[in-house]
């Protein structure tokens, strides 16, 4: 077996992430692939390169070795794809080019629109990405001009050298979701202890998300089972009765599900939008801004969660 590129992209996200679970949803694979992709790579090399614990994959010795040799072809291969697509889409537009990634958020299509409006003629090329570091290297590498990130509180972002940032929402509380015939959502806001019999899913390829729900559930004395999946999966499962789930306080009404503030608001994320050295950040950071007051008021239980004395950040104070 020839070592290739995408194996050696696949020994760096394993490494990056500490775990074979994150690395195959960072790569778009899944995770029996990924683990019998390593052991190919392992049985060729003929050593392990990782050690496989309750604490994730840490690489060996040598393993360490081989990832430092393999990291500078990884990205010298990435940086060539992304300038040679750059460019072309810089050829097919025939102007300037606004390379914008973000996390998930109910924000992101007003922002694109107004962004669109306030930079005519100007091409909007988008990358949406569960991990908020990714997006900031990428942005670091000079292959994104803006990302609109969160920060899972407790657990902050390693933010690289040279970006400037500013701040959305300095703590946006982050609600529950369950099934619409879930006994507490006939309550206006639930307390954790209400949860207490539940199990909890979260996606452990959102930066810091499985460690601050943990960290919360701890200090209210609970320990319930976690179980890992994807944003789709887990909505399946939420309707299904089968968890509850964090979610942001944006999130759009459906009938089979209910949305409720926690009470004390324990679950809390920081909002920030982070340029490329360069980069204008105030026009597009007042789009988001407009563009995220939007999206919180159209959201039923966070607009009466603000009208009730909640506080989330300047964008928000006249809500």
């Amino acid at each position: 077996m020839e070592l290739e590129v995408r194996h050696l992209r696949a020994l760096c996200a394993i490494a990056d992430t500490g775990s074979l679970h994150k690395a195959a949803r960072r790569l778009g694979v899944s995770q029996p692939s990924l683990t019998t992709q390593l052991r190919r790579i392992e049985n060729a090399l003929g050593a392990e390169l990782f050690t496989r614990g309750r604490t994730g994959c840490l690489p060996t010795p040598l393993g360490r070795s081989v990832i430092g040799r393999a990291r500078p072809l990884v990205d010298g291969m990435t940086a060539l794809v992304s300038e040679t697509r750059a460019a072309a889409a810089a050829g097919a537009a025939d102007g300037p080019v606004l390379r914008v990634g973000s996390t998930a958020s109910r924000a992101l299509p007003g922002w694109l629109r107004r962004l669109r409006q306030a930079l005519p003629g100007t091409d909007i090329a988008l990358r949406v990405d569960v991990s908020a570091h990714t997006l900031l290297r990428t942005v670091a590498d000079g292959h994104l001009d803006l990302a609109f990130v969160h920060e899972v509180e407790g657990c902050p972002l390693r933010v690289p050298d040279g970006l400037r940032g500013r701040v959305l929402v300095e703590r946006e509380p982050q609600f529950v979701s369950m099934a619409g015939d879930h006994p507490a959502a006939a309550h206006e806001v639930v307390d954790l202890t209400d949860l207490a019999h539940d199990r909890w899913t979260v996606d452990p390829a959102v930066d810091g998300e499985w460690d601050g729900l943990r960290r919360v559930l701890r200090a209210a004395g609970l320990d319930p089972p976690l179980l890992h999946a994807d944003y789709h999966t887990a909505a399946s499962l939420i309707v299904l009765g089968e968890a509850v789930a964090p979610c942001q306080p944006t999130s759009g009404p459906r009938e089979d599900m209910a949305i409720r503030p926690l009470r004390g608001d324990p679950l809390a994320v920081r909002l920030l939008l982070f340029a490329a050295p360069g980069v204008p950040l105030d026009p597009p950071y007042a789009a988001l801004t407009a563009a995220y007051r939007e999206a919180a008021l159209r959201a039923a239980p966070y607009r009466r969660w603000l009208r009730a004395g909640g506080t989330a950040g300047p964008c928000l104070m006249s809500a």
